[in-house]
């Protein structure tokens, strides 16, 4: 096993300016407010989300459903939990069937600053703008708690996510360093 560090980028939204409207939502999408009995549907959507993602050799248990189940179980049972940031979208599909295909939580991180814990899009559903609708979703319920600032974190390999976040008005606030280990083959 080597040591390796991963380069982070911690980004920030005003929340004192106005939110552009939702968009991206077709009439097959939908958002499912935080309940307790969505934990298991939002672990299964972040699994599928990261499973195969460059982020799960930081975050290990973004790899694993058992994982990803302990790592949303973290998540709700924090004191900084916020419920109205934390989302879950929904598409029905053709067939009338219903699948999950977005997640995002988000937890207080400052008195008045929120941040949001992971944003997942199952692969088949990206592309579709989603990713825009769920963030902007979740930065809504922060500015209707009345916090200032919202933070992210993402992975500096992850350019089409950093411009999206840019193209939404975050801005990159200052580098940060994760360090995992990876195994050497």
């Amino acid at each position: 096993m080597s040591v390796t560090l991963f380069k982070r980028y911690r980004m920030v939204f005003n929340l004192t300016r106005e939110l552009p409207p939702l968009i991206g939502l077709t009439a097959d999408d939908s958002f499912l407010a935080w309940r307790p009995e969505l934990l298991q549907s939002h672990a299964e959507t972040k699994f599928k989300s990261f499973c195969d993602e460059m982020d799960t050799s930081i975050f290990s248990c973004l790899g694993r459903r058992d994982g990803c189940q302990r790592l949303m179980a973290d998540i709700v049972g924090r004191d900084g939990f916020l419920p109205e940031a934390t989302w879950l979208l929904i598409h029905r599909t053709n067939r009338g069937t219903i699948e999950s295909c977005g997640t995002i939580q988000a937890v207080q991180s400052g008195p008045l600053t929120a941040t949001i814990q992971n944003i997942g899009i199952v692969p088949k559903h990206r592309g579709r703008g989603l990713g825009a609708a769920l963030i902007n979703k979740s930065l809504l319920g922060m500015q209707g708690l009345g916090f200032k600032q919202g933070t992210l974190e993402v992975t500096a390999h992850n350019l089409g996510a950093i411009r999206l976040y840019q193209r939404m008005g975050f801005v990159i606030d200052r580098v940060v360093y994760k360090s995992a280990e990876i195994a050497i083959i």
